[in-house]
């Protein structure tokens, strides 16, 4: 019954069109790759994103008696239709506020309108950290990770004394970026090797052999970390017998099928943004309750990410008594702390960075689950990331 009341609000909130604006609504476009090369994600996200705000109105889907009306726009991955798309649903569609998207490219792209419109676009997942750095506008919020804080807090993981490290990671944005705050985040272990490959690499024997041949006379404890997004499978690198040489496996959490590649390294550390298993708190045990409940699985990385995003949403909609001018809005939404699947989360003043946990990790196999189950070692609070601030403003 529960499904069938989600399932039935969700279609009565997308059918609504422009004609329906009125002083009684709260229209937000959520734009995202619900086809693509990051449609996972996307879906993930839409899903988080409706029981998100299902939970955060105690399933009224309205907010200080406005009703929330979702618009939802498909960017298939491309910065060009995700641009144009912001732009009608601001325009045209008289959205109040925009979420999303999944790819970093097309957030990238999506700044600049909502700085046009003057209007609020919160991202969630893309995590360059140009789009809270130096693209950064002031209407723009992330409850999304950056890649500085999937770094750090690898950092923070694997950095101790006597330990060296390599680094595996993609010849772009993401892959340098996250190198480059791992890199400054590490104080006692020693980085000895950068790697970079094409997005496109099937054939990782080279690289391999590169990062070997720097390792494998080291003393201590020796490490490859690995940076990687989408296709191509660095964990092969494992192939050429890494333990000949006493060389580990390291890298950060991942979507659950991604993760099945990991139950072949038992005892690999790292640190993740969030697995099911790991917080403990209302908010995430109502996710993976009613998650279970609907979808007979567990959720997901991103589908906590879209949660995040409508609490964040929500709350601050609360805190306006449902008034959706942007500048009242900002003025809310900087310093706002709120309770998500992850714990607490606060918007930091100075460039709308959500300051958030981490979590470190050691994989265990459990027959029970297709994927190397990360279990948590400890949760890594934001005081013991120095997250830098990029926008230079």
């Amino acid at each position: 019954m529960k499904k069938r009341r989600l399932l039935g609000l969700a279609s009565l909130m997308l059918l609504a069109g422009p004609a329906l604006a009125a002083g009684g609504e709260v229209r937000i476009a959520h734009v995202y790759s619900k086809t693509g090369p990051l449609e996972a994600y996307g879906k993930q996200t839409q899903t988080g994103f409706m029981m998100g705000l299902d939970y955060a109105t105690g399933g009224t889907m309205t907010v200080a008696g406005k009703k929330l009306v979702v618009i939802e726009k498909d960017d298939q991955g491309k910065p060009d239709v995700g641009k144009s798309l912001l732009a009608a649903a601001y325009g045209d569609d008289k959205a109040d506020l925009a979420v999303g998207p999944s790819s970093s490219g097309v957030a990238l792209a999506l700044l600049p309108v909502a700085e046009e419109y003057k209007k609020i676009l919160l991202v969630e997942p893309a995590v360059a950290d140009s789009i809270t750095g130096d693209k950064w506008n002031k209407y723009i919020f992330r409850t999304g990770r950056n890649s500085s804080q999937d770094a750090i807090s690898n950092a923070v993981a694997l950095d101790k004394p006597g330990t060296v490290i390599a680094t595996l990671a993609q010849d772009y944005a993401f892959g340098r970026d996250g190198v480059k705050a791992f890199k400054d985040a590490i104080k006692k272990a020693k980085i000895v090797h950068e790697e970079y490959l094409p997005t496109t690499t099937t054939d990782f024997t080279a690289g391999a052999q590169r990062l070997i041949d720097k390792l494998k006379d080291q003393p201590g404890r020796k490490l490859i970390f690995i940076i990687w997004a989408g296709a191509g499978n660095p964990f092969k690198i494992a192939d050429l017998d890494l333990k000949r040489y006493g060389i580990e496996i390291a890298t950060g959490g991942n979507i659950m099928p991604a993760m099945v590649a990991y139950k072949n390294f038992p005892g690999m550390e790292g640190a993740s943004y969030y697995y099911f298993g790991m917080p403990k708190n209302p908010a995430n045990e109502w996710l993976v309750a009613n998650h279970y409940k609907q979808f007979k699985t567990p959720p997901d990385f991103f589908t906590a990410g879209g949660m995040s995003a409508a609490i964040a949403v929500v709350e601050a909609l609360k805190k306006t008594g449902g008034d959706t001018n942007t500048n009242k809005l900002i003025k809310t939404m900087e310093g706002m702390s709120f309770e998500t699947p992850k714990g607490k989360m606060t918007f930091r003043p100075e460039d709308h960075q959500a300051m958030q946990s981490m979590y470190h990790f050691r994989i265990k196999v459990d027959p029970a689950f297709a994927w190397g189950v990360p279990e948590l070692i400890r949760e890594i609070k934001p005081e013991e990331m120095q997250v830098p601030i990029r926008n230079k403003r």
